[in-house]
C-alpha cells in the first residue's frame, strides 16, 4: 500500500507584492544531524550562516502556526518553514499586459515579449504572474501553462487554486488547440505545408535544447506559410505537443530560424538587461478550448503584432515598443 504524502499546510505569511514565500519542507530523518532549525537551514540554503542568523533575529522565518524560528527552536522532522527572500534589483520590462478575457474562474493574458511567465531564477518580481497578482488585485491566481520569457501572446492563468488542476489537464491532454505566428527568411526551396515531428531533448543548465537523431518522437508541430514579404515569410505554427523550445527547434530544422532567437541555429551572448530591441517574432496567436468548469466554447486571440512583420525597418534598428 502506498503512503500518503503529508499535505502541505497553508502558509502563514501573505504575499509580497505578488510573490508567495518560500517554503522549506525539511526532511523526516533529520533529527540526528541537525539539533535546531537553524543548523538545517544553514547547511541547506545557499546564502550563508551570517544571512541565516540575521533573518532569525528579525523574526522572519516562521513555522506553520506562525511563530518564528529562534536560534534555539529544535529540528521538526518533516514540518514546514516559510521566509520571503530578499530580491535582487530586476529591470522593469517596459511594456503592459493585456487582458483579453476575464471571469470568475480564468484571466486570459496577453503577455510582452522579455517579461516571464512566472518566477524563475533572476526574474521573480517582473513576471507576468506577479504583476497580474498586484494589478487584478487576485492573490489566488495561478498559471495553467507557460510560455518562454521571449514568446509574446496568449497565456491562461486559473483565479481559484482548487480549479487550477482541471484546466492544467486540458494542456497535458492536448485538449487546447494553440497557434503560433512566426516571421523567418523566405525560402522557396522549403516545401510548405509540413508537419515536422522529432526528438527534442534540453538539459538542465543547457541553455539551447536538442534533437535527438533517430529517437522516439516526442515533438509536432505542423508549418504553413501564411504570407510572404520581400525575402520574409509569416509562417502559422501549430504545436501538438509542448516540448520546451519546440517551435523554435522546427523551424531551424527547415534552415528558417525565427526572427531575433538567440539560440538557434547558434547560440549568442545573453541579452543583455534592459536591451528589449528586436524580440523573438514569435507570438502565441490563440487558444481554444471548451472550459471544464463551465462547459463554454472559447476562443481567444492576441491583439498583438510582430514588429518585423509589420515594420520590418523599425524591429531591425529602433528599441522595441509593444
Amino acid at each position: 500500500m502506498t503512503r500518503r504524502r503529508p499535505r502541505t499546510p497553508p502558509s502563514p505569511l501573505p504575499q509580497r507584492n505578488g510573490i508567495d514565500p518560500a517554503r522549506v519542507r525539511l526532511p523526516v530523518d533529520g533529527a540526528a544531524t541537525w539539533p535546531t532549525l537553524r543548523d538545517h537551514l544553514v547547511q541547506r540554503l545557499s546564502a550563508g550562516d551570517g544571512v541565516i542568523d540575521a533573518m532569525i533575529a528579525e523574526g522572519r522565518i516562521v513555522r506553520a502556526d506562525g511563530s518564528a524560528v529562534t536560534a534555539t527552536t529544535a529540528y521538526d522532522p518533516g514540518g514546514h518553514v516559510w521566509f520571503h527572500r530578499d530580491l535582487a534589483p530586476e529591470t522593469p520590462v517596459p511594456f503592459t499586459i493585456g487582458i483579453v478575457y476575464r471571469d470568475e474562474h480564468i484571466v486570459i493574458a496577453d503577455k510582452p515579449h522579455f517579461l516571464a511567465t512566472t518566477p524563475r531564477g533572476s526574474h521573480v518580481a517582473e513576471t507576468a504572474l506577479a504583476r497580474l497578482r498586484r494589478d487584478l488585485g487576485i492573490p489566488t491566481l495561478g498559471p495553467a501553462h507557460r510560455l518562454d520569457r521571449l514568446t509574446a501572446g496568449l497565456v491562461l492563468f486559473v483565479v481559484q487554486p482548487q480549479e487550477r488542476g482541471k484546466y492544467q489537464t486540458l494542456f497535458r491532454d492536448r485538449l487546447v488547440a494553440k497557434e503560433y505566428e512566426a516571421v523567418a527568411a523566405y525560402d522557396p526551396a522549403v516545401e510548405l505545408p509540413v508537419t515536422l515531428r522529432s526528438r527534442i531533448e534540453k538539459e538542465p543548465g543547457v541553455f539551447a535544447a536538442q534533437e535527438i537523431p533517430g529517437g522516439e518522437p516526442n515533438a509536432e508541430t505542423d508549418v504553413h506559410l501564411s504570407g510572404r514579404e520581400g525575402p520574409l515569410g509569416l509562417y502559422r505554427l501549430t504545436p501538438h505537443t509542448g516540448r520546451t523550445h519546440q517551435l523554435r527547434v522546427h523551424m531551424n530544422r527547415l534552415g528558417l530560424p525565427i526572427l531575433g532567437d538567440p539560440l538557434y541555429p547558434v547560440v549568442t551572448d545573453p541579452v543583455a538587461p534592459g536591451d528589449f530591441r528586436r524580440p523573438l517574432q514569435l507570438l502565441a496567436r490563440s487558444l481554444e478550448f471548451r472550459d471544464p468548469v463551465t462547459g463554454r466554447e472559447h476562443r481567444f486571440v492576441s491583439a498583438r503584432t510582430l514588429r518585423s512583420w509589420t515594420s520590418y525597418a523599425s524591429w531591425a534598428a529602433e528599441p522595441a515598443d509593444q
